[in-house]
């Protein structure tokens, strides 16, 4: 979750999703954007419902997923819905020059997982990049000069979808933003082992984390 001024912003919606904003005691968004159509990225749709009461909420993502959106989760787009009970979304294609909301530039990043090509994302200086398994050379540019950097590692040993521990750290090595945080970690990494090998500037991210980054427009 993205907090900038008044706006709240979230990046994908898991199983856990509303367990996370009970804990959280998220009580409003302004729009959601998706990475992937994955269903540990996306089957939390359903909970949306209670930030979209009174007007429909903007979802933003590639046109691919937009598409993955509307056919699985048809009953959302019904005209008719006895009894409601859904949420009221607004979908809206991302291109690759993003958008700006309130002064904030949001650009989507284009990485790979495994063969295919989803989104990261860059809030201003800070850069969200799960599920990650490799960073096109044109995508580099679009995370120069980062204040944090959040990036997939899944395990130490190699995967074809996602970075390993090695690969995520090798990757943030070439970006070099000023802090990095690994997420999307397999079981079997333990947090505090992890912490004690990883390099100075980099730590494991955990549940509820929270970081404050300046922003100077």
């Amino acid at each position: 979750m993205i907090e900038h001024g008044d706006h709240r912003f979230v990046v994908d919606t898991g199983q856990e999703f509303r367990l996370q904003a009970i804990r959280e005691a998220v009580t409003s968004l302004d729009a959601v954007f998706y990475t992937h159509d994955h269903a540990d990225h996306l089957f939390g749709i359903d909970d949306l419902r209670v930030f979209s009461r009174d007007e429909p909420l903007p979802v933003y993502g590639a046109e691919d997923v937009l598409g993955q959106i509307r056919t699985r989760f048809s009953y959302i787009f019904a005209s008719e819905i006895p009894g409601g009970g859904v949420p009221s979304l607004d979908l809206r294609t991302l291109g690759d020059e993003g958008i700006v909301i309130d002064g904030l530039p949001i650009i989507p990043v284009p990485i790979y997982h495994g063969k295919r090509l989803i989104y990261g994302y860059r809030f201003g200086s800070f850069a969200y990049l799960t599920d990650c398994s490799g960073i096109p050379e044109s995508s580099y540019p679009l995370l120069a000069g980062l204040d944090v950097l959040i990036i997939g590692a899944l395990r130490h040993e190699p995967h074809p979808t996602h970075y390993s521990v090695r690969e995520a750290v090798g990757a943030i090595r070439r970006i070099a933003p000023g802090g990095a945080y690994l997420t999307h970690m397999c079981h079997n990494l333990e947090h505090a082992a992890l912490e004690r090998e990883l390099p100075e500037g980099i730590s494991p991210a955990y549940d509820g984390m929270h970081i404050e980054i300046p922003w100077e427009e």
